[in-house]
């Protein structure tokens, strides 16, 4: 579910009240270990955490008007969205996200290969995802990304 929002207040502002409440949480622990560099941007129709032009000019490949993504957070139609391009990237971070993950908390781990959903509001570890936010930086993030684009 895209927001059409144009701002994070925006976005948050039109949250289904029972969504609000979990999505300003984790905005919170993501702006809370957001590393220097990244900034927060409507991106994808979600909350978007991106490294802007002006620290990586060359933007993202698939459209390099985009600044590089790095994390979206979301509302979709079932489950709240933490997508992390991070864990896809580096495996070492998915595995110390997956071990951490069952530590925390008591129901399975439902993601993909960056998404992480949520579909019960009482079991998000907050924390979890400040750690996560906080385990790149952004040099690291672009460096990661320019060598990707290398061997594609």
């Amino acid at each position: 579910m895209q927001s059409k929002a144009a701002s994070a207040k925006q976005y948050l502002e039109e949250l289904p009240e029972d969504r609000k409440e979990p999505i300003k949480k984790l905005r919170q622990q993501i702006l809370d270990h957001l590393p220097k560099g990244i900034e927060e941007a409507m991106s994808y129709g979600m909350l978007g955490y991106v490294i802007p032009h002006s620290v990586y000019p060359d933007g993202y490949h698939c459209n390099p008007k985009l600044p590089l993504p790095f994390m979206n957070l979301a509302s979709q139609k079932k489950f709240v969205a933490v997508y992390s391009m991070v864990l896809y990237a580096k495996p070492e971070v998915m595995d110390w996200f997956v071990t951490a993950y069952a530590e925390r908390c008591k129901y399975k781990l439902d993601m993909g290969k960056s998404c992480i959903r949520f579909k019960r509001m009482d079991d998000i570890p907050y924390e979890l995802i400040g750690e996560l936010t906080a385990k790149v930086d952004a040099q690291e993030w672009i460096d990661i990304y320019e060598r990707s684009k290398k061997n594609t």
